[in-house]
């Protein structure tokens, strides 16, 4: 009886047990240098992904450098010599020079592909060689090369990249306030989602030739759809690929920090800048200027914050309503539901556990 009821205490604390955040990596002081991962320093880290090596990597982009923590607790600098440039392509990615990395993300092949935001470029590093290439853009800001080879072709400020389903990348152009996509196969190019203009996004409407108001960030879910952060908008979307329709999602349009606990639709949204799409469907989302990590649960529509209580500081770790963060931008999601963040100007990386 007792042994019974030792296992049933036990399952009742674990069901019970409190959400919680800590650092994993970084000091607070804004520096590149590597190391023990709680020692060391970072520079403004923005995207945050688990690769394909079981590495947590993440792009600096006050640093101008791609990095990784190991298994061990070792920050390593992988792409970037530090400098603020454009140079480097068909050298060691070490050597070469990035401006301003907004997102990594890795294919499935495990190459590592950079939004290069302030060069206007994708580049790509070939990890078993370790040389850097531009795959597209020309490195000069504008529109141009639609239907061509995308590095023939112009980008305006990408942030955002991901692949979808069927291998193509996706870039969130936001100079041009289009959703531009990559055949990887034959390296063309094309507008898959707006028409330049930074107006109001129609709900339900064909998403081909509609204003997109600052398209910042974008993730997949597993029904194939694109998720898209208006980040000037101060709304979410999702793209129906196979109707080619857009949905409004979150954010009504105004700029706050309002309707936690309700209709996502109905919330206002402050500069979101990140998203993730976790395992069980539900969205994270990087509220960059609510210095917030907010969660819209997909089943109810019904938004919520996870961390952060809408101010800007440098928390303490433990209790995720209390631990401040400073305009985050990359949120990441385990496996295991665990969320990584890149708290961008506290210069540092911490880990949210549901």
């Amino acid at each position: 009886m007792r042994a019974v009821l030792f296992v049933v205490i036990t399952i009742l604390l674990f069901s019970c047990k409190e959400p919680s955040i800590k650092t994993i990596a970084g000091t607070g002081v804004s520096n590149t240098k590597d190391g023990s991962a709680l020692e060391a320093e970072l520079s403004n880290p923005f995207g945050v992904i688990r690769g394909p090596d079981n590495a947590l990597w993440f792009c600096e982009y006050d640093g101008h450098t791609v990095r990784k923590i190991d298994s061990d607790g070792q920050i390593t600098t992988i792409v970037g010599n530090g400098q603020a440039g454009y140079s480097g392509d068909g050298g060691p990615a070490i050597k070469a020079s990035l401006y301003r990395p907004h997102e990594i993300r890795f294919d499935k092949k495990g190459d590592l592909y950079i939004a290069d935001m302030s060069n206007h470029v994708i580049r790509k590093v070939d990890l078993k060689s370790g040389q850097i290439t531009t795959i597209a853009g020309t490195g000069e800001a504008g529109f141009s090369g639609d239907h061509g080879q995308a590095v023939n072709a112009q980008l305006k400020q990408p942030h955002s990249i991901q692949f979808g389903p069927n291998g193509y990348m996706y870039i969130a152009d936001v100079g041009n306030n289009r959703v531009r996509v990559v055949d990887m196969n034959t390296g063309q190019i094309r507008t898959l989602a707006g028409n330049g203009e930074a107006g109001p996004t129609p709900d339900g409407s064909k998403y081909k030739d509609i204003p997109l108001n600052g398209p910042r960030s974008l993730d997949f879910d597993k029904n194939g759809d694109l998720w898209l952060v208006l980040k000037i908008a101060n709304q979410i979307y999702r793209l129906d690929l196979e109707s080619e329709t857009i949905h409004h999602i979150a954010g009504t349009g105004e700029k706050g920090f309002t309707g936690n606990g309700g209709d996502a639709r109905l919330a206002t949204l402050s500069g979101p800048k990140g998203i993730c799409i976790a395992p069980n469907g539900n969205v994270y989302i990087a509220d960059t200027e609510s210095h917030s990590i907010r969660m819209i649960y997909i089943k109810t529509g019904v938004i919520d914050v996870v961390v952060g209580n809408g101010e800007r500081f440098d928390g303490q770790d433990r209790d995720p309503l209390k631990c401040g963060l400073a305009r985050p931008h990359g949120v990441y999601v385990e496996q295991d539901g665990s969320v990584i963040i890149g708290d961008s100007e506290n210069h540092k990386i911490r880990v949210y556990q549901p």
